[in-house]
C-alpha cells in the first residue's frame, strides 16, 4: 500500500529530557520560581536562580549543588532593564547560551475589594486603593516579564537553536477574583496576551512562548497571607478540589513546557488551578 510515511519520532519519556540545557529563572528564591529551578536542576539542566533576595537565591543554589546539581545564583530586580540584560548575558556566557527561561517574578500588593472574612474591604476599592501599589504591580508583573522575555528572545535568536520561554501568569488573568488586589488581574491578563503575541512573532526562530496560569498555591506571595486561617479557608473553598496546591505539583507542567515534549505547543496559557476557573459549586 502506498501512502504518506509516518515518522514515529522519539519515545514519550525521551521527549522530556533536558539534560545539558541551560535555564534561567526569575523570582527563584522561593515559591513557584524555586519549584521551577528545582525541576530544571533535577532534570539535568544547568540553572541560574535570580531573585531580589540574593541571600535566599544563594542558599537554594548551594542546596541544589550539594545535591549534585549545577546551579548558580544572581541578584536581580526585573524592573532594572540594564541589569536584566547583564545577568542574562552572564548566564549565556557561563553555560554556553540560553535554552529555557522562566519569567516568573511577580507579586500581589494590597487588598481585594472583598474581604476573605466577608464584606467589602475599605482598602481594596478602586477609589481607595493606593495607586503606588498599581505602579509596583504593573512594573514587576508586566514590565519585568517583558524585560526578561525580551532578553531571552535576544539570546535564543543569537544561539540559533530556538528555545522555550515560559511566563508565570495566573488564572486571575482569565477570571475576576474579589479577594485579589485589582492590579494583579490586568497585569496577568496583559502577560497572557504578551505571551500569545511573542509566540506569534518568535515561532519563525523556533522559540516557543507559553504561560503557566496557577490558581492558589501555598507560597509567600503577598507577604505569606495564606498563613492566615481565614484567608486559607477562603482559598481552599474556591477550588473544585477543596484545597490549594503545593508547589511540587507545578513541576511536571514546568518540565513539559521546558522540554521537547511540548515541541508543538506555543502561545498557550495553561491553567493549573484545581478547577477554580470553572466556578464554584454551591
Amino acid at each position: 500500500m502506498s501512502g504518506v510515511a509516518i515518522e514515529t519520532g522519539p519515545k514519550a519519556l525521551e521527549q522530556f529530557n533536558i539534560a545539558g540545557r541551560s535555564a534561567f529563572v526569575t523570582g527563584a528564591a522561593s515559591g513557584i520560581g524555586l519549584a521551577y529551578a528545582e525541576t530544571m536542576a533535577e532534570a539535568g539542566a544547568k540553572v541560574t536562580l535570580s531573585d531580589q533576595n540574593l541571600e535566599g537565591a544563594e542558599s537554594e543554589a548551594a542546596r541544589l549543588r550539594s545535591e549534585g546539581y549545577e546551579a548558580r545564583a544572581v541578584q536581580l530586580d526585573v524592573t532594572d532593564r540594564a541589569r536584566t540584560a547583564e545577568v542574562m548575558d552572564e548566564h549565556a556566557a557561563t553555560y554556553g547560551g540560553l535554552d529555557i527561561c522562566f519569567a516568573n517574578a511577580g507579586l500581589g500588593v494590597g487588598a481585594g475589594f472583598w474581604s476573605p472574612a466577608g464584606g467589602r474591604d475599605p482598602a481594596g476599592q478602586i477609589d481607595t486603593y493606593d495607586p503606588a501599589n498599581w505602579d509596583k504591580t504593573i512594573a514587576i508583573n508586566l514590565t519585568g516579564a517583558y524585560n526578561t522575555m525580551r532578553d531571552a528572545a535576544r539570546l535564543m535568536k543569537k544561539g540559533g537553536k530556538g528555545g522555550s520561554i515560559v511566563a508565570t501568569a495566573s488564572n486571575a488573568g482569565i477570571m475576576c477574583e474579589a479577594i485579589v488586589p485589582m492590579p494583579y488581574m490586568p497585569s496577568k491578563a496583559g502577560l497572557i496576551h504578551m505571551v500569545k503575541h511573542l509566540a506569534f512573532e518568535l515561532g519563525a526562530f523556533k522559540i516557543r512562548v507559553n504561560a503557566i496560569c496557577p490558581g492558589p498555591f501555598a507560597t509567600n506571595i503577598a507577604n505569606g497571607y495564606l498563613k492566615d486561617p481565614v484567608v486559607r479557608k477562603a482559598w481552599d473553598e474556591s477550588t473544585l478540589m477543596g484545597r490549594i496546591a503545593d508547589t511540587y505539583q507545578i513541576k511536571p507542567l514546568a518540565l513539559y513546557l521546558a522540554s521537547d515534549a511540548s515541541s508543538y505547543v506555543t502561545g498557550t496559557p495553561m491553567l493549573i488551578d484545581g478547577g477554580m476557573a470553572l466556578g464554584k459549586l454551591e
